[in-house]
């Protein structure tokens, strides 16, 4: 949910993408409490409210991701201004929606200037056609 407010350029590593590395659950529910500073029982209410789901193991662990544990951070940082658990979800639902709409204005406004050098060219070929070049 939280993460990646990043230039939109993708980085490899090792032939992954990073944003796809930065999803796989890689950490513990111990790993991710520890570096996040939280503990376990947190981290499952969080869950159980729906705040952040984990990838699963085949026999049902939880594995945390880089982008669960900026999840964690961000939770923890909406705590501490006060926020209860109700207006952490809302907060983590509109800065998600918010990022999926900077995406898609992004994508519209890419699409809008090619739109408008096809238009520009268009003119001229038409200008041409009629002789007034």
């Amino acid at each position: 949910m939280a993460g990646s407010g990043g230039s939109g350029a993708v980085e490899h590593d090792g032939g992954r993408d990073v944003r796809e590395r930065d999803a796989m659950g890689v950490y513990a529910i111990s790993v991710a409490a520890e570096l996040v500073g939280t503990g376990q029982q947190n981290i499952r209410q969080y869950e159980r409210k729906g705040l952040l789901t984990p990838e699963r193991t085949d026999g049902g662990t939880r594995r945390y991701s880089e982008t669960d544990l900026a999840t964690l951070r961000r939770i923890g940082a909406l705590l501490d201004e006060g926020l209860n658990l109700a207006g952490v979800k809302l907060v983590l639902e509109l800065e998600a929606e918010n990022r999926g709409l900077t995406e898609d204005n992004r994508g519209l406004a890419d699409d809008n200037r090619e739109l408008r050098a096809d238009n520009k060219g268009l003119r001229r070929d038409l200008r041409r056609a009629r002789g007034g070049d």
